[in-house]
């Protein structure tokens, strides 16, 4: 071996050879004790990690206190760093800052001067330019220290010590709360509110049997420093009996017209970046509605303004806000902290019993320190009164005196004094001997022996100790205590708000163009006018575009939206936007998932699923009813209601009970009427039986479930119409061809649309200009069937009937005068004319004359126009 080899071999004679696996155990286990223990976690009994723990003690050390100056918040942390934290300097002032944000701790443990911070996520200024001091409540965490309460431990360098815990007064790991990350395990406690925890602790002292459900009723929720309303339910009662569970923090909003003002936001939300957020969800149309959102909050609070697109319901916005925004969070409790220095999970009642435990401590060890106090000052008393009683001998004594130590021991010899009596009556100034200052020593001693006396049955009595507790809890919450910032409200966790619940239900009509935009709009947009009247604008129409479709539902119903193809749509009718009469709606393909090519051709407003049938009409008179139950399951993509051959298309549904009479009426005036009971229920994808046998030319343009004692109105294009019973109309049996419903003529056109009705209701008809009007259905007269009608709403040249929808008014309008202006309420200068009853009624009088002539004619070929089809049963067979 070289001398160079055997110089190597020296070197790794120290050298313990290990496996690498086991190293890292050892290793890890230390590094995760290190963590858990002396950075992450906060001890239960003063709720507090150590980096907090250490700069509220170097600021009370450095005499910071709420009565004194501000210092550098640089001085500070250097005090901190070079005394007792051996970390960064960032972390020590990131700790310090946040223990002065008002939105970060519930109650602040120090009063900061200068920028530290915002809500919005601004950093503090530099530590060379902020300024701080103890708030008066941290002092409270501090106090008795000097009274040998807690132990002291030795620094990171064994040169000072520092305190292990501090006494703190109050339960600040439940009011101001904590959250950390440390390794495999981490901590997340909400703060609550002062004045409750501290009744929340007394109740605990009165009965140590409480349990948390009981606990909760001084304690129900946590409070967060920036307010919010809080849902309790379930999961916080389990936070609150075993340390986990969860609550959820809604933003405080207030929706005004156009608007939603938020108020409050949850704990910890950033909200700059929730603004940010809200306008990345309305640029994506996850929430769309809104218009511009502006951020006006000031030092007196937050304010956020968004405003709202006209016509948007702003209870829903915010709803969607709430659901995809951090306006509402959940904040996941899990209240884990140090116990003797060990991890604990820990619920509600365990986190006050062991801050009450704590306080029995250093009550104990303060009353035996005061207790020490007062024997060892009574001791020196008892040496000076001594030597007052004997100051004859006393001072000749010392006189005599050549030395201290030889005086010292003629005192303790003489009179049996301790070496401390005798070195206190040695350093007695003379004016001790005049008689009032005699009298004040006599005085102290007298109640040095009453102190002595209370402090020993403290001592004694562990009740005693506990009322002392009680009593600071009630000084702690009379002097810092003040009223929750969050509201709280019960709810099971679980349970997410149903949009619905914040909709109010009223009456609209709902509108769909030719063109397919679709829109809802309050029922009191249209004024009721006489028969005949010229009506208001019900819509903006573009591009020759008209209203195709109308109808009058409630905003919580469903609208079943049936297309030509036979597929079938589910929307809610609050989900449709709202407008005015002048705006175009909002395009059905935005609001459906149609299909390419696909129109609406009927909906149906359903409230439930329960009972009843949907009987469906094609144009070439194909009939089918199936259960309305096997439509309850709403699809994105629809599903299929009925299957049609080449050329047809869906033109009807109504919802049926089962014992109706179906009627189906034709465009060139037939009509053919039977029984519902007759059409067997059949599938959803069933393709249905024959209805009505058509003439060439002829189609089917409406359907109706009638009833004995009700009215059938026809309408047509030109705007004529007519009532007539349904009693006029024989009951034929399906597939014939049915009786005649109205005399087509070139003055009347063609029938547009057939209604069951009563005669009470109130009609609306729209025309395929975009014109409406709102007249008594009590206005049209009741005539027969082979009649061409009256004048129900007069037409503009080249313009004709598009729409109609009964309406059932809430109040009945009476005393009308003969003819009524309407005019638009943004046009108010508009030059609108009307026409008279008079001209109407002439008009009425001319026609129903040719009507009287013709009835009898026509009334002699019904029955050959209602021969039934021979091939009914055989068709059946072939469409279904």
């Amino acid at each position: 071996m070289t001398p160079t080899e055997a110089e190597d071999q020296g070197q790794f004679d120290h050298v313990l050879p290990r496996l690498i696996e086991d190293e890292m155990k050892i290793a890890y286990v230390k590094y995760a004790m290190s963590v858990i223990v002396g950075r992450a976690l906060p001890d239960v009994r003063d709720g507090l990690k150590p980096v907090h723990r250490r700069i509220l003690f170097a600021m009370y050390d450095m005499g910071m206190l709420h009565n004194k100056p501000f210092k550098k918040c640089a001085r500070i942390v250097g005090e901190v760093l070079g005394k007792y934290h051996p970390h960064g300097d960032t972390a020590v002032y990131d700790s310090l800052v946040r223990m002065a944000q008002e939105f970060s701790l519930r109650n602040p443990l120090i009063h900061g001067q200068g920028n530290f911070g915002s809500i919005d996520g601004d950093n503090a200024a530099a530590m060379r330019y902020t300024e701080a001091k103890l708030k008066k409540l941290a002092e409270e965490m501090l106090k008795d220290i000097e009274k040998k309460t807690v132990d002291f431990i030795d620094n990171f360098d064994g040169s000072l010590q520092e305190p292990s815990v501090l006494p703190s007064k109050l339960p600040n790991l439940l009011v101001n709360g904590s959250s950390g990350i440390a390794v495999g395990m981490a901590t997340n406690i909400p703060p609550h509110n002062l004045h409750e925890i501290c009744c929340g602790a007394q109740a605990l002292i009165a009965n140590p049997e409480i349990s948390s459900g009981e606990l909760m009723k001084y304690i129900p929720a946590p409070d967060f420093p920036t307010g919010g309303i809080v849902s309790c339910g379930s999961l916080l009662h389990h936070a609150y009996e075993y340390g986990k569970g969860k609550v959820t923090i809604k933003s405080v909003c207030e929706v005004q017209d156009t608007k939603i003002i938020v108020t409050e936001i949850p704990y910890q939300v950033n909200k700059e970046q929730l603004i940010i957020h809200i306008a990345e969800l309305v640029r994506d149309k996850i929430v769309p509605g809104i218009k511009n959102i502006n951020d006006e909050s000031d030092k007196d609070g937050i304010r956020v303004v968004i405003d709202l697109k006209q016509g948007i319901d702003g209870n829903v916005v915010l709803n969607q806000l709430f659901k995809h925004s951090r306006l509402k969070v959940s904040f996941g409790i899990n209240m884990l902290a140090l116990v003797n220095n060990k991890p604990q999970m820990l619920g509600l009642k365990d986190i006050l019993h062991h801050h009450i435990n704590h306080r029995k401590e250093i009550i104990t060890r303060r009353t035996i320190y005061d207790l020490d106090q007062a024997e060892k000052r009574i001791h020196i008393l008892d040496g000076l009164l001594t030597a007052i009683d004997n100051l004859d001998t006393v001072i000749p004594g010392i006189r005599r005196s050549k030395t201290v130590e030889e005086a010292r021991s003629f005192l303790m010899g003489t009179y049996n004094l301790s070496e401390i009596q005798a070195k206190a009556i040695l350093d007695m100034r003379l004016q001790k001997l005049a008689a009032l200052e005699q009298d004040k020593i006599r005085a102290e001693h007298g109640e040095l022996l009453e102190q002595i006396t209370y402090f020993k049955s403290i001592l004694e009595s562990e009740q005693k100790v506990l009322d002392l507790i009680n009593q600071d809890f009630e000084e702690i919450k009379l002097a810092y205590g003040d009223a929750r910032r969050s509201q709280v409200v019960i709810n099971d966790d679980d349970d997410d708000i149903d949009i619905e619940d914040l909709i109010e239900e009223t009456t609209v009509v709902v509108t769909m163009t030719n063109s397919g935009y679709v829109k809802r709009l309050p029922i009191d947009t249209y004024k009721t006018q006489k028969r005949g009247g010229k009506g208001v604008k019900a819509a903006g129409m573009k591009n020759e575009d008209f209203i195709e479709r109308l109808y009058v539902t409630s905003t919580h119903d469903y609208l079943l939206c049936f297309t030509d193809k036979g597929q079938v749509y589910w929307i809610k009718v609050w989900k449709l936007p709202e407008g005015s009469r002048q705006s175009k709606g909002k395009h059905i393909a935005n609001v459906l998932e149609l299909r390419e090519g696909e129109n609406i051709n009927a909906i149906i407003p359903v409230r439930n699923f329960e009972e009843g049938f949907l009987f469906m009409g094609t144009r070439q008179g194909t009939v089918k009813k199936t259960e309305l139950k096997e439509f309850s399951r709403p699809r994105n993509g629809g599903i299929r209601a009925i299957s049609l051959d080449d050329g047809d298309e869906l033109i009807g549904v109504n919802y049926t009970t089962g014992d109706h009479e179906i009627i189906l009426a034709t465009k060139l005036g037939h009509a053919n009427r039977f029984r519902e009971r007759d059409v067997r229920a059949m599938g959803r994808s069933a393709r249905g039986v024959r209805g009505i046998r058509l003439a060439e030319d002829d189609e089917v343009i409406g359907m109706l479930a009638a009833d004995e004692g009700k009215l059938i109105l026809t309408l047509t294009q030109k705007g004529f119409g007519k009532k007539t019973p349904v009693v006029d109309y024989r009951l034929c049996g399906r597939g014939g061809k049915g009786v005649t419903n109205i005399k087509i003529t070139e003055k009347n056109g063609p029938v547009e649309s057939v209604k069951l009705v009563d005669g009470t209701e109130e009609l609306m008809l729209v025309s395929k200009q975009g014109i409406g009007i709102r007249v008594k259905c009590s206005s049209i007269s009741t005539i027969g069937r082979a009649t061409q009608g009256v004048r129900v709403m007069r037409m503009a040249e080249g313009d004709s009937l598009g729409a109609a929808a009964k309406i059932i008014p809430e109040d009945d309008e009476e005393n009308l005068d003969d003819a009524e202006m309407v005019i638009n309420e943004e046009e108010e200068n508009a030059n609108v004319s009307f026409i008279s009853k008079a001209d109407l009624d002439e008009d009425d009088e001319d026609l129903n004359s040719k009507n009287d002539d013709s009835e009898n004619e026509l009334e002699e070929s019904e029955d050959d126009e209602s021969e039934e089809a021979d091939d009914t049963d055989e068709s059946e067979d072939r469409f279904s």
